[in-house]
């Protein structure tokens, strides 16, 4: 059972105190060996095909180098004092996830969107998503937000924590650094469209089940939150594949429908517009309060989560001690 309760102890912990800033992140070193590394490979590698070569480099180094070092670490540990390793292993995993930051980051745009504060609001929102906000009215802010909390509903809470159940704080780890790489190389530009291409399909694989996992908790969430459960299956089915993502549109769509709001449209990237399929029927105008609608599924989905990773190792302990007897 040591597994589920370090499990649900991480999620506490992150629920509680998120990430401060005055403690290193995992993430900034895997950044900084991501840029390195980078480096070395443009340093060396000319031609598109080396580069695309060069590419698989990223998660074997990055992704099997943070696996490494994390079990290492819990091997150490361990042979110091076995609480020693179970928390560093619960703070290990608490940093692979972010309910408590998206949280946060959804709460201060509502907050500026409150107060009719639109420069802030639109400040807040530009901190966390890729598109430019410098130009938006409040229901693309508002769906800038429910976008971005939806889609790292998946990323940021439920990856981290399957991965978690499976092979613990090493693995969690290296799907951290695969979900990096994806954010700083796995671009479909002139840049890194042969030198990302390993990380880009790596993190489309490491999402796949859980991103489905995460669409039928919201629709389960959206039944217990009494919003509009039938909705977001119906969009689930209709939209999800739509989305250019493989795995993005599953808990957009299953958001869009739960609330009745459709999400997608246009955005601009640094100056170039672009279009993303819609998710959802407009069946009524976004509103600010559909911010905190979307973290109250998020942190239902969470906590069913946390939930299943319980019942999931106490079906294998009772397995297990089944065969035993």
């Amino acid at each position: 059972m040591s597994g589920a309760w370090i499990i649900i102890l991480a999620y506490i912990l992150d629920r509680c105190i998120g990430d401060p800033r005055w403690i290193p992140h995992p993430v900034i070193g895997m950044g900084k060996g991501i840029s390195a590394l980078e480096r070395v490979i443009r340093a060396r590698v000319q031609t598109d095909k080396g580069l695309k070569k060069a590419g698989i480099w990223f998660p074997i180094l990055i992704a099997g180098g943070s696996f490494a070092v994390t079990w290492g670490l819990l091997v150490l540990l361990g042979l110091i004092h076995p609480i020693l390793a179970a928390i560093a292993e619960i703070v290990l995993i608490a940093t692979t996830i972010a309910s408590k930051g998206l949280r946060d980051a959804g709460v201060e745009v509502y907050r500026h969107l409150k107060q009719q504060d639109w420069p802030e609001a639109r400040r807040s929102l530009g901190m966390i998503v890729g598109r430019d906000t410098a130009h938006l009215d409040e229901p693309e802010v508002v769906r800038g937000t429910v976008e971005t909390v939806a889609e790292n509903i998946v990323d940021a809470i439920v990856s981290p924590l399957f991965y978690a159940l499976i092979g613990g704080a090493p693995l969690a780890m290296a799907y951290r650094a695969v979900n990096t790489l994806d954010s700083m190389v796995g671009y479909k530009n002139d840049k890194y469209l042969h030198l990302g291409w390993a990380s880009a399909r790596l993190d489309d694989w490491a999402n796949w089940i859980p991103a489905r996992v995460t669409a039928l908790l919201l629709i389960v969430g959206a039944w217990v939150l009494k919003l509009d459960a039938k909705g977001a299956a119906r969009m689930v089915a209709r939209d999800a594949r739509l989305h250019p993502s493989p795995n993005s549109g599953f808990p957009e769509s299953a958001v869009a429908g739960a609330l009745g709001i459709r999400l997608g449209g246009h955005n601009v990237y640094h100056g170039v517009a672009s279009f993303r399929a819609y998710m959802g029927e407009a069946t009524r105008p976004m509103e600010s309060e559909d911010i905190v609608r979307t973290t109250r599924l998020m942190f239902w989905s969470a906590g069913a989560f946390v939930g299943f990773c319980f019942l999931a190792t106490l079906g294998v302990w009772l397995a297990g001690g089944a065969l035993l007897w």
